[in-house]
């Protein structure tokens, strides 16, 4: 049985022990189409107030949204300091339950490269000066960041393991529209070949399931990823939960989640054509609470990774 290349991997041949993701939440960050820079409300099954963090500094900021026009950032000082109690907290809680030894400080909630410039520099150096931290992960979109920032992101790479995190979600702009996501897939992959033209590692985060999507639809997202050069991949099954427009659609029995056996078809195809060096980060979501609408096996992971494993198993692999 053959074990598929996971990020887990590669981070313990790349630094010799347990490299964990520690996931930060900076309030302030937001996205182009929440604001309403390229759209409002969000994609179609955002629920934006699943990233409201609980620290007292979120509070304090709330109502304080940045983006890439923004020419002051009066409140610098306190993200600085949500980031360095976020790390404290959760580096000190993975080395604990998990043995972790070093980390890669992962910008993950709403769009993390969507501030001006001295912001995300502040905010990236800072993280570069914590305890063992080897490097950093940054989640974006792809019509949220700058060359400027591309560039430093490059340079920081000389010395640090550097990830940038894209949305794909599909290569479909009928898809695209549908789901509200306010780009175009020229747009993703324009900067997906920028950000590897710099030298960056590219992690693509693929969603199976969407509206009016068929398999061969999805298939034809995982192969323009892997073709576009992305270095590692997250596989999303779309889930739909309360406060979301995908929620309305659903409600009115416009839209019909994908069943486990479809997702595990297309995801076991989605793994055999995916080149040897790209890891695997993620290969399913979910969520185990009142606020999942459908289908309801996306809520046990434990469950849903042993049935992927099944699926996997007469192609000999395991995960």
């Amino acid at each position: 049985m053959k074990q598929i290349y996971t990020y887990g991997n590669y981070l313990k041949d790349k630094f010799g022990s347990k490299v964990y993701k520690v996931g930060i939440n900076i309030s302030g960050f937001t996205c182009p189409n929440i604001d309403g820079t390229v759209a409002r409300g969000g994609c179609t099954f955002c629920e934006n107030d699943s990233f409201s963090a609980s620290t007292d500094e979120v509070q304090e900021l709330k109502g304080f949204h940045l983006n890439l026009d923004s020419k002051t950032n009066p409140n610098l000082d306190l993200q600085i300091k949500q980031l360095e109690v976020q790390f404290n907290a959760i580096s000190k809680r993975q080395s604990k339950e998990y043995g972790a030894q070093k980390f890669l400080v992962y910008f993950q909630s709403f769009t993390n490269t969507y501030a001006p410039f001295p912001t995300l520099k502040a905010l990236y150096d800072k993280a570069l000066t914590f305890d063992n931290v080897v490097g950093l992960s940054i989640g974006t979109r792809s019509d949220s960041i700058t060359q400027e920032t591309l560039d430093y992101l490059a340079k920081l790479n000389e010395t640090k393991e550097i990830w940038i995190e894209f949305g794909i979600q599909s290569v479909y702009d009928e898809t695209l529209v549908k789901i509200n996501r306010g780009h175009d897939a020229q747009n993703v992959k324009e900067w997906i070949i920028k950000s590897k033209d710099v030298g960056l590692n590219v992690c693509g985060h693929l969603i199976f399931g969407l509206p009016g999507e068929t398999q061969s639809m999805m298939l034809e997202t995982s192969k323009a990823a892997y073709d576009w050069g992305i270095d590692s991949v997250k596989y999303h099954p779309l889930y739909v939960v309360k406060k979301t427009a995908l929620a309305n659609e659903f409600n009115r029995g416009e839209f019909t989640p994908i069943s486990e056996e479809e997702y595990l078809h297309v995801l076991t195809e989605s793994i055999q054509m995916k080149p040897e060096n790209v890891s695997v980060q993620r290969v399913t979501a979910g969520i185990n609470d009142d606020s999942l609408l459908s289908p309801d096996w996306c809520r046990d992971k434990n469950t849903q990774v042993k049935n992927i494993n099944h699926a996997l198993k007469p192609l000999g692999l395991k995960y």
